[in-house]
């Protein structure tokens, strides 16, 4: 992995200081360090992966996250929830093959005064058939908080993300169907 500078020495020291300063920062940091993380942790993220299926790829963005939020706690900065997102309220869709689905997850960030500076998107590619990360994970920064707003906003840059349902109604339905299943089968 190269070595970054802080949180504080590239971004904090700026008088611009603003949610799309703090998304390229992570944009950056995400192109600069998602292939060395997967090449180094092939073998444990395949056991994962073996072991527990799609958590696998959140020991992944773990891995990938982690120096991003020790330097936004020491700036002072707090992430909810911790990126890339909450699970429960996120969104998947991808071909039907499953080879290369991606899940649209956020976090809303304050600054140091408490105040909300805007929301960091994290779009994580990935397949369903076995470990494998297509291609390198998006960031994208809005400047709205709260999850009527972001759903808006991202329901309006993306047709998929808004015919997309989020993961606990999408799992509902999913539950739904197997007791329907097993009542046929009686």
């Amino acid at each position: 992995m190269k070595r970054e500078k802080s949180l504080q020495e590239s971004v904090l020291d700026s008088d611009d200081l603003d949610i799309f300063v703090l998304g390229r920062y992570i944009e950056t940091h995400v192109a600069e360090n998602w292939e060395p993380l997967l090449q180094k942790h092939q073998a444990k993220l395949l056991d994962a992966y073996e072991r527990a299926g799609d958590m696998a790829y959140g020991t992944f963005l773990d891995m990938l996250f982690r120096p991003i939020h020790k330097q936004m706690k020491a700036a002072g900065l707090r992430l909810s929830p911790r990126l890339p997102g909450d699970f429960n309220i996120s969104r998947e869709w991808g071909g039907a093959d499953e080879t290369d689905q991606q899940r649209w997850m956020w976090s809303t960030i304050q600054g140091k005064d408490g105040k909300p500076l805007g929301t960091i998107v994290t779009i994580t590619f990935h397949d369903h058939t076995r470990f494998r990360i297509p291609r390198q994970p998006q960031i994208i920064a809005l400047t709205v908080t709260g999850k009527e707003a972001v759903v808006g906003a991202l329901s309006q840059r993306s047709e998929d993300f808004k015919n997309a349902l989020e993961f606990t109604l999408e799992y509902e339905l999913y539950l739904k169907s197997l007791e329907g299943q097993a009542q046929d089968g009686q």
